[in-house]
């Protein structure tokens, strides 16, 4: 699907429900999906360093460290997962526009958007009990169970909740940075089923105030898909340059008060200004997850038809992204649990994102050696089975 790509592909004849096909698919969202992944493990590193998720904390007693801490806060906390979201939220667009092209009506395309966001909060249930409690599939499963009708709803509409969820996702993270602040994160107890009952209990909470702070990147992610940015990047050159440098920008700028403060320049006096600081990096953040989507748009347009080793091994990455983020969360289990590598908090920042990079990329790996022969991912092949099943 690149440059010269009609207006309006032939369509095929209708066939049945079902999985799209590797052919069906756009290359700049699996690329995306590919290059968030790194994001993605770079962001969970935070478990492996003192400072945790408490942003204003350092996480490191050298330069490095602090230099890197920088780099993450500004490009990568909370500015990864709104370019999951909004992937997400394009996502639904396109599986909804699938079905109805395929013979379904409106309704019958938003039950299934439904259908599959129950699965995903089964899938996130077992993956925080089993493995890690910062899952996010449950808060996208719950999105799409109450929000499916977003598909169509007019761009009016999809602004008016976008900016009430990302404020009220500001008001919720700047307040977790206060109580962070006072009482540090907990290390996992050393009885793994006690460890998982509290994983449990994590996402029951958790799931709902993330997908709140999910809601606006999403909102963003059906739009961009209904005007099909990704899609055609080529067409939306001027739309997509202009998110990319205000978006990126406006995140860097957005997380100054959190690097000042774990950096020892400032030390806020007042429970309203660590809150404030807070806020204001998860609102800016929004703007570097749009930002990063719409760069790789602009990439694809600058590949054109070139599709070289990266590209391929990020798209295969992209492809079978629920299967490398679940993947991921077994390093991070392995690693952290006290009765195995037992080094929750006890890494310094660049050692931990380095960790982060050395997971991801065995994640590739694995999506490279699946695409070679031609496979899907197994957690994208059982979530599938289970949503078209019945299907008819």
């Amino acid at each position: 699907m690149l440059v010269g790509m009609p207006d309006s592909p032939t369509p095929r004849a209708i066939a049945a429900p079902g999985p799209m096909s590797t052919a069906e698919r756009s290359l700049a969202p699996d690329l995306a999906r590919g290059a968030m992944l790194l994001l993605i493990a770079l962001a969970h590193t935070r478990i492996l360093h003192p400072g945790g998720a408490a942003l204003e904390m350092p996480g490191g007693p050298g330069p490095v460290d602090d230099l890197v801490q920088v780099v993450l806060t500004t490009l990568v906390d909370g500015r990864a997962y709104p370019m999951f979201a909004a992937l997400y939220g394009y996502g639904l667009v396109q599986i909804f526009r699938r079905g109805t092209a395929r013979g379904q009506s409106p309704d019958e395309a938003r039950r299934l958007l439904r259908r599959r966001g129950r699965w995903l909060v089964v899938f996130g249930i077992a993956h925080a009990t089993l493995l890690y409690a910062g899952d996010i599939l449950a808060a996208y499963g719950l999105l799409a169970l109450l929000m499916a009708g977003a598909v169509r709803w007019a761009d009016r509409r999809l602004a008016v909740v976008g900016i009430a969820g990302a404020l009220a996702g500001a008001m919720w993270f700047g307040a977790l940075q206060v109580l962070l602040g006072e009482s540090g994160e907990p290390r996992p107890p050393a009885d793994l089923l006690v460890g998982a009952l509290q994983r449990l209990g994590s996402v029951v909470l958790i799931a709902p105030m993330s997908a709140v702070m999910a809601i606006a990147p999403m909102m963003a992610g059906i739009w961009a898909a209904r005007n099909g940015l990704l899609d055609e990047p080529w067409r939306h050159v001027r739309v997509l340059r202009r998110v990319a440098l205000l978006g990126l920008p406006l995140a860097v700028a957005g997380a100054m008060p959190m690097v000042a403060r774990f950096l020892g320049w400032w030390s806020p006096d007042s429970g309203w200004a660590q809150w404030g600081s807070g806020a204001l990096h998860t609102l800016t953040g929004i703007g570097g997850g749009l930002g990063y989507a719409a760069l790789i748009g602009l990439v694809v347009v600058r590949l054109g038809a070139r599709r070289g080793p990266v590209t391929n091994a990020l798209v295969a990455v992209g492809r079978r992204s629920m299967t490398c983020y679940l993947l991921q969360s077994v390093g991070w289990f392995v690693l952290t649990e006290p009765l195995l590598g037992d080094l929750f908090g006890r890494l310094g920042v660049a050692a931990a994102a380095a960790v982060g990079v050395a997971i991801w990329l065995l994640t590739v790996g694995f999506a490279v050696l699946l695409a070679r022969y031609e496979r899907r991912g197994p957690a994208e092949t059982l979530l599938r089975r289970l949503t078209y099943r019945g299907v008819r």
